[in-house]
């Protein structure tokens, strides 16, 4: 679904990303994790063009979205992405903040929209929010609006970066449940995070970031069970 060649990104003379090469096939759950620093984050961002890359090519779906001719914007509307501030619209109910992307971009009428969030709600266990307002929200059932409002695109892709970052310790597991519902339903998933025990749990593939690189990838039980890097076991050790 997603080819990247020789990656770099670039801030000032600070390069974040050097020669990234990766591919995320469809169906597949990729996990992200690192330091603090590592260039995750920025990696993610760049899969969709939030962050531009100084080098290197990114395909989506057989098209090269790098290129100057690729209409980003369409392509966007095809990859959800969940922050780690929820970045609602305080002043629009819920049902309005899930409902305006897919009547804006033409993608639904206003009643099939409804329809969706409706349906989206119930599925997050959040039905009974549909004309309330952030204001009046947990951060864990804000941050489950935003992976609906996503989810209301349709989107063939998900990306998360750091999603549950922002929270209480308490409201962590009510999104990491939303997100193991949408792996277990066959999302293609790629999430940068820090909790562990879902990247073990969720992931098809485990990446480790550090500097800028992938240091080591494999499978959760690999990398968790017999990291080959040491700069992997030196984190792994600090961490689990």
């Amino acid at each position: 679904m997603i080819d990247v060649k020789h990656l770099y990104k670039s801030f000032g003379n600070h390069e974040v990303l050097t020669d990234l090469n990766e591919h995320i096939h469809p169906g597949e759950k990729v996990v992200i994790i690192g330091p603090s620093g590592s260039g995750k984050s920025t990696f993610l961002r760049c899969l969709n063009l939030l962050e531009e890359p100084t080098k290197g090519t990114i395909t989506f779906q057989d098209q090269e979205i790098t290129s100057p001719k690729a209409d980003i914007d369409q392509v966007r509307r095809q990859m959800g992405m969940v922050f780690q501030h929820f970045n609602l619209f305080p002043n629009m109910t819920i049902q309005k903040n899930i409902t305006l992307a897919p009547v804006r971009t033409g993608l639904m009428k206003q009643e099939e929209a409804e329809q969706t969030a409706k349906e989206l709600l119930d599925r997050v266990g959040l039905a009974d929010k549909a004309q309330a307002y952030p204001s009046q929200l947990s951060g864990g059932q804000k941050q489950r609006i935003a992976i609906v409002r996503a989810l209301a695109m349709k989107p063939k892709l998900m990306l998360f970066d750091e999603p549950t970052s922002a929270l209480d310790p308490e409201m962590v597991g009510e999104v990491l449940d939303v997100m193991k519902q949408l792996a277990q339903e066959g999302m293609t998933m790629v999430v940068v995070t820090h909790e562990m025990g879902f990247a073990r749990e969720v992931g098809d593939r485990v990446l480790f970031m550090a500097d800028g690189h992938i240091v080591e990838q494999n499978t959760p039980e690999a990398l968790f069970g017999n990291p080959q890097e040491e700069r992997t076991r030196s984190f792994l050790a600090k961490v689990l």
